[in-house]
């Protein structure tokens, strides 16, 4: 028996906005949450531009001792979680905590407190590192955070798939409504990797972007890009089964229709040559959605801004869509929040059921110079109204991980 599935709670701390009214506002005007690193001096870096989360205070959500227990991407995910529970309205006491669920996605979980507390090893000595750190830096323990917040007693799982794993978190979230193993579920993604020892490693890796103009720092598609933003954040989404909404009367912000999965095993930073694995992934998930691919009204593309990413997720657009790719407007987020690594394909969900539900299409700012490689419509800057039906939103992790959802208007 296969389960309609529906949105209906929304969450998000992001670099362009603590809450989901005041970030889609930014997006909608292609305001940029990027520019120099606070958390931490970076005059021995190449890169000195990350997009921060502004204002968060932690106590808003949790008491004080708990904040001293759970590491900055913990405290995003249990402030998303609670802003999403709160607007869906779900009554917690009257629903059964058995068939309620929680799935999240990380990337590198509490690696603020791992550098800590290894400094203070390497300083202090062993008996001075803090008794939570394994506690507070295992990737798992937002979802076991929020599961203990809420009483969650169904599946509660972490999905690590890299820059995939929000949408992995979403996407084995839906198919556990449609199934039949849960009736709610809380899903979504939360990151806190602007660290040294991260921005290190990326520049290292050489995928960070080193410009100092924060509005030429991460540019998608635009063929002077040269590497991508780090970003901060978590949000969060209420999956229900439809009936179970209906019942109780929630508001209902769009239904989770397709989701797919693949692997390119081919190398473990780069996408498979001409975006083959995310191709299938789309394909997947417009064959979950039963829809014709003439019918998506906008795809949110990965688009990070290096340049083998944006011109493999382009040759994959076009080898999935044929050529209607070229009817399709497309745009990268990332323009404006950073890449939230295993959050973004969560922030990116709430980006896409808004799009829905204003009939909104957000811009890839910062766009100047057309690459001939990226020759598609990525909607640069300045967004558009148009009708939004479907929304496609791709997201392609280190490892050689593709996740794509689709995201529909909702009709009774």
């Amino acid at each position: 028996m296969n389960r309609r599935v529906v949105i209906t709670g929304l969450g998000a701390i992001t670099p362009v906005g603590n809450d989901v009214n005041t970030f889609w506002d930014s997006i909608k005007h292609g305001k940029c949450g990027i520019d120099f690193i606070k958390a931490f001096d970076t005059s021995d870096f190449k890169a000195k531009l990350a997009a921060e989360v502004k204002d968060f205070n932690p106590e808003d959500y949790m008491e004080k001792k708990e904040t001293k227990r759970t590491d900055r991407f913990c405290q995003f995910a249990l402030a998303a979680a609670s802003q999403a529970m709160e607007d869906s309205k779900l009554d917690i006491e009257a629903l059964d905590k058995e068939r309620l669920g929680v799935i999240l996605g990380s990337g590198i979980g509490g690696i603020s407190t791992i550098e800590e507390q290894h400094t203070k090893l390497m300083e202090k000595g062993p008996n001075r590192v803090s008794p939570m750190v394994i506690p507070m830096i295992i990737a798992n323990m937002a979802a076991g955070n929020v599961a203990i917040k809420y009483g969650a007693k169904g599946i509660c799982t972490t999905i690590v798939t890299a820059c995939a794993s929000g949408n992995n978190a979403i996407g084995e979230s839906y198919r556990n409504i449609k199934y039949g193993y849960a009736d709610v579920m809380i899903s979504g993604g939360s990151e806190a990797g602007i660290t040294p020892l991260s921005v290190a490693g990326f520049i290292a890796s050489t995928t960070l972007n080193k410009s100092t103009d924060p509005l030429r720092a991460s540019i998608p598609f635009d063929k002077e890009r040269n590497g991508f933003i780090m970003g901060e954040g978590s949000a969060v989404v209420i999956l229900e089964e439809l009936e179970h909404a209906l019942k109780r009367g929630a508001k209902i912000y769009a239904e989770v229709v397709g989701y797919g999965a693949t692997g390119d095993a081919y190398h473990i930073t780069s996408p498979a040559p001409g975006g083959e694995g995310a191709a299938r992934a789309m394909k997947l998930a417009l064959e979950e959605a039963n829809i014709d691919k003439t019918e998506v009204s906008y795809i949110n593309a990965h688009g990070t801004g290096t340049q083998y990413n944006d011109k493999c997720e382009t040759a994959a657009i076009k080898a999935a869509f044929g050529e209607h790719a070229y009817n399709i407007p497309i745009s990268s987020t990332k323009s404006m929040t950073g890449h939230l690594l295993g959050a973004a394909g969560a922030i990116e969900a709430v980006i896409c059921v808004k799009a829905i539900q204003d009939n909104f299409i957000p811009p890839t700012i910062g766009y100047r110079e057309k690459d001939e490689e990226c020759d598609l419509d990525y909607v640069p800057n300045q967004g558009r109204e148009a009708e939004v039906n479907y929304a496609l939103s791709n997201s392609m992790g280190f490892g050689g991980h593709n996740a794509m959802l689709i995201f529909k208007k909702y009709n009774d």
